[in-house]
């Protein structure tokens, strides 16, 4: 989480500084939605509009959560632990992952607004497995770089509020799995594979972004 936080202020001082010398134009917009992004979730972002004179350009920077069904705690711990079979598995998973965003308007003006977005993504899952009165508890982890486009509405309640309702696609990149002392990585590299598992087995059974779809709603108001 805080390497999240580390480039997410980082792409902050970027956005913030896109036109320095303009700076008292910028109009700058916060959002809170919440919905179902592979998982129930929430997210939060800042928008910078007027960012050029002539190319009606938004660019959004937001911080996301989900939680979600991590995968089959019997294929995980064969997989990255031992074959055994003993006390009752208990499951969790969660998703933090930040958004760079270009949004451009289909319908840029009026009481109701049209914006399509697309901009990278960087996903940090966490799938947590645990077997009561088995003595094994576990995370498997994964950090995973992908692409969004998504579509969204904006409706105006009052002078500086709106009605936000988005939808939209991400798609995750494959990236090492790693858990306790074994990680199995696309390319075909292993460290401390179990038995004759391999990416492929890991990735069956375990359920980190792919290509995850996102229905949200929520309230964005401006800040200056």
């Amino acid at each position: 989480m805080p390497h999240v936080l580390r480039t997410l202020i980082a792409m902050l001082i970027f956005a913030s500084g896109v036109h320095m010398s303009q700076c008292h134009a910028v109009e700058c917009h916060g959002a809170i939605r919440v919905g179902y992004r592979g998982g129930t979730g929430a997210v939060g972002d800042l928008t910078f509009a007027d960012l050029t004179p002539n190319i009606p350009l938004r660019l959004r920077i937001g911080l996301g959560y989900a939680r979600l069904n991590p995968g089959n705690p019997e294929e995980a711990r064969e997989i990255f632990i031992n074959n055994a079979t003993n006390g009752t598995p208990e499951r969790s998973g969660r998703v933090w992952d930040y958004a760079l965003d270009m949004l451009f308007p289909l319908r840029g003006s009026g009481p109701l607004q049209l914006w399509t977005a697309t901009g990278p993504r960087h996903a940090r899952f966490t799938g947590n497995f645990k077997y009561v009165g088995g003595n094994e508890d576990f995370d498997i982890t994964c950090h995973q770089w992908g692409w969004g486009i998504g579509l969204e509405s904006r409706t105006r309640m009052g002078s500086s509020a709106q009605l936000l309702l988005s939808a939209g696609v991400d798609k995750f990149f494959n990236a090492p799995l790693q858990g306790h002392d074994t990680s199995y990585s696309p390319d075909g590299e292993s460290v401390n594979a179990r038995e004759d598992f391999d990416y492929e087995s890991a990735d069956a059974a375990i359920h980190q972004p792919q290509v995850r779809l996102r229905l949200m709603a929520g309230v964005g108001f401006r800040l200056n």
